[in-house]
């Protein structure tokens, strides 16, 4: 059995609004103060019950005594010249987790975690360098954003999110529906569901599932490899599952939900970068309605993989325009300050934190 998070002083948003409305209760206080307590974390950037002036002093001292306002603490912060966050967050059981503010023109993204660690394997990627510890809590994953969010100036909101960090979201599903469940509600933080991209490597029956709870999430495959052949040496968990069935789900979740299938390809030099990958990745999505993320190889402390050459990278473009595939390729944000999934975590338990701060 996976080990969950240990319990001590809770965290309240991790009690439920009847769990933390009985608590109250058998306190003497009225229900409505449940309301109160969640829209001063969620709403109001409350990171202390001191700061929740509408709560009577001795409620705010009876829930210090009981609770946290927030269960997990930030323990690195770097940000980089393009005004790219990276947290690394502690988590009640000192797990450490990363997630990433991106500021783009009009855009306020958050890139959240999962998992602590991942059990996916894929070789290009520090996430799963160490394997899995466990799934994250829908609160962990919730307070991600509310961390991130606390980041901004007060005019300013989150008004996207790619769950794009460590871990394997499909894999962690019933807590990722929750912690979206609620930060994309209003009042809250407000997060547009059609702006919420979720990532998977490609675990069809979850696809499947996803597709079926009829959100307008938008959906993103990390492919990786035009062929069998070519993913497994990337992904090894494509060996027992495969790209017709990944691609079948897929179909599924564009026909169920009407939204418009993103396929992530990361481009490793001289492993899926030719043109010839080029042709065979346009071929495999003639006729479907998607979208290509290419993504240039940031390169990773102690892994083998390289960037793709630029000529590569302009030819393997050019490949997929000329076959009428919607194709864009990834800005690289944040290289300096480790903003690749699971980079800053292992250089922190390494001991080698990240210059900039």
């Amino acid at each position: 059995m996976m080990p969950t998070a240990p319990t001590s002083i809770r965290p309240v948003l991790e009690e439920s609004c009847a769990e933390l409305g009985h608590w109250l209760s058998t306190r003497g206080h009225q229900p409505f103060r449940v309301r109160q307590v969640r829209r001063w974390i969620i709403e109001q950037r409350a990171v202390s019950f001191d700061q929740m002036t509408d709560l009577t002093q001795s409620l705010r001292q009876e829930l210090g005594d009981h609770f946290t306002c927030l269960g997990t603490r930030v323990h690195h912060h770097a940000r980089s010249d393009d005004d790219t966050h990276k947290l690394l967050l502690r988590l009640s059981d000192d797990q450490l987790i990363e997630c990433v503010l991106i500021r783009e023109g009009n855009r306020r993204t958050a890139c959240v975690s999962t998992q602590v660690g991942c059990a996916m394997g894929c070789v290009f990627c520090a996430s799963g360098l160490n394997g899995l510890a466990r799934n994250l809590t829908a609160v962990e994953i919730l307070e991600q954003l509310i961390h991130l969010r606390n980041l901004l100036p007060a005019a300013e909101r989150l008004t996207h999110v790619v769950v794009m960090g460590m871990g394997e979201p499909l894999a962690n599903l019933t807590n990722l529906l929750a912690a979206l469940g609620i930060a994309t509600q209003r009042p809250g933080l407000g997060i547009g569901k059609r702006h919420v991209t979720i990532s998977t490597v490609g675990l069809p029956s979850r696809i499947r599932d996803l597709a079926d709870e009829k959100a307008p999430y938008h959906l993103a495959v990390s492919l990786h490899g035009p062929n069998d052949q070519v993913r497994s040496r990337i992904v090894p968990t494509n060996e027992r599952i495969g790209l017709a069935d990944i691609l079948a789900a897929a179909d599924y979740y564009f026909q169920t939900t009407g939204r418009q299938v993103t396929y992530e390809y990361v481009l490793l030099r001289d492993l899926n970068d030719s043109v010839s990958h080029a042709a065979e990745l346009a071929k495999l999505l003639k006729g479907r309605q998607a979208h290509v993320n290419l993504i240039p190889f940031n390169d990773v402390e102690g892994l083998p993989y390289r960037r793709p050459a630029t000529s590569a990278l302009s030819a393997f473009v050019d490949v997929l325009r000329r076959a009428k595939v919607s194709v864009k390729v990834r800005k690289r944000k944040g290289s300096e300050i480790d903003a690749a999934c699971g980079q800053l975590r292992r250089r922190i338990e390494a001991g080698t934190p990240s210059a900039k701060v």
